[in-house]
């Protein structure tokens, strides 16, 4: 499954592995999950995990950006028609919009409203959960 994945779920997912931003960390490096990004989100998930209040291990925000970097899908988007309400967050819809991905993931739906998804699945990581079990039944 290919999904964009906003950095607060992997902050959260790296800082604890118990919960749904956790298990969505984990079905990344096990390569159950594709992460498609361009270079300003793999630069954004780069500056936040080293942050050093985050107190985030070093080897475990190396391994996951290298597997990112690795094993993820490096997209070229394009700039969304409309403005989201912040704009720090156009980047994660223009990947998914750019690479179709399957859906977007988000701690934040407000951030997202409907009417400017552009038809992109825009879920919480514990709805991604839900959505992701149902595919591999169905598979």
């Amino acid at each position: 499954m290919n999904a964009v994945i906003d950095t607060n779920v992997i902050v959260s997912g790296l800082l604890s592995q118990q919960g749904p931003p956790g298990e969505i960390v984990q079905l990344i490096l096990s390569e159950k999950i594709r992460v498609l990004y361009d270079s300003r989100i793999f630069f954004e998930y780069q500056g936040v995990l080293s942050r050093p209040r985050l107190r985030i291990h070093s080897l475990d925000m190396e391994s996951f950006l290298a597997h990112v970097h690795e094993n993820g899908y490096l997209v070229t988007p394009e700039p969304l028609p409309e403005p989201l309400p912040d704009p720090s967050d156009e980047m994660f819809l223009e990947v998914a919009l750019a690479g179709r991905a399957d859906c977007l993931v988000t701690g934040n739906l407000k951030d997202f409203p409907a009417r400017k998804r552009r038809g992109m699945r825009v879920l919480s990581p514990a709805e991604f959960l839900s959505h992701y079990r149902s595919q591999k039944r169905k598979a």
